[in-house]
């Protein structure tokens, strides 16, 4: 605990009986409330707020992704927020949150994973200016090639419905997992997805432990959380059902599809790739900003 801060385990009644034991004065355990109250003493929790650490450039990323974000928004190309969330196991398991049930609700007195009848990965995607989510469900992995495909996904099922006059993509992501900064698959799954659809995608990437500002992290995953709290994932159909019920009085909806595909790990770049890489790197920040543009398109251009 912070030295700084005063603070005690101790319920109200214990208080009590503490100040009598030690100075053999009676009072109520209404009284110790109110002297509680008094002295700003509230029942609080622990908020991760604190950052870990600091990186070069972490504010004029910050400027830069916000330069980025008014660009497209003006010139009205889509700016998406992208990130996983938690992974979780389908089966007979708690899950945190409470429900209105006529019976109480019996579940698994251990997680263990051999138990359970396979996994649920939400790859997600934030429109920014639509205010609506799109949840790809994964049922392996949480790969490159997965993010990438959630993202074709959206642009053909709603993407080029929504910006038929789309010139580029930003997607904003954090610096880790299966859209990492470092991974060269991960361009390369990128690069071949924009040569599928014809479409630039940007990426913009928020610098080490910056993903809170993510804004799909407050803008729709607390959403979606509250949507399947104390909901027991007994099959895939239940957990899509439960997600698209997500939607709040600003407007926020949500689409989610299934992906059954095998999607496997330990994959890497090819060396054609890394020798010949077509991604462009922007001059301001290069580790954090870069374009794939369709091969196709340069190709007539030259």
């Amino acid at each position: 605990m912070d030295d700084e801060v005063w603070w005690t385990h101790l319920k109200p009644r214990e208080i009590r009986d503490l100040i009598y034991e030690e100075h053999q004065l009676e009072t109520s355990v209404t009284t110790v409330k109110k002297l509680l109250r008094q002295h700003r003493f509230r029942r609080r929790k622990a908020q991760k707020n604190v950052t870990m650490g600091q990186v070069p450039n972490r504010d004029e990323q910050f400027k830069n992704i916000a330069l980025l974000r008014k660009i497209y928004t003006a010139n009205g190309n889509p700016v998406l927020s992208m990130d996983t969330k938690k992974k979780e196991r389908l089966g007979n398991f708690y899950r945190d949150g409470h429900l209105y049930t006529q019976q109480v609700i019996q579940t698994n007195d251990h997680d263990f994973a051999s138990a359970a009848d396979g996994v649920v990965i939400p790859h997600a995607l934030y429109d920014l200016t639509l205010n609506h989510g799109y949840i790809h469900i994964g049922t392996t992995k949480d790969t490159s090639q997965f993010a990438c495909d959630s993202i074709r996904h959206w642009w053909l099922t709603a993407g080029k419905l929504h910006y038929p006059n789309a010139t580029s993509i930003l997607l904003l992501c954090d610096g880790g997992g299966s859209n990492s900064s470092r991974y060269y698959i991960f361009k390369e799954e990128l690069q071949k997805l924009v040569d599928d659809i014809g479409v630039e995608i940007r990426i913009a990437h928020y610098p080490p432990y910056c993903s809170k500002y993510n804004p799909i992290e407050h803008r729709l995953f607390p959403h979606v959380t509250r949507a399947c709290q104390g909901v027991v994932f007994k099959s895939l159909a239940l957990v899509r059902d439960l997600i698209a019920r997500t939607k709040t009085s600003t407007g926020l909806s949500v689409t989610v599809a299934i992906f059954d595909k095998v999607y496997l790990i330990g994959r890497k770049a090819s060396d054609a790739f890394r020798q010949t890489m077509p991604i462009i790197f922007d001059d301001y920040l290069p580790k954090w900003n870069y374009r794939a543009s369709p091969q196709s398109a340069l190709t007539t251009l030259i």
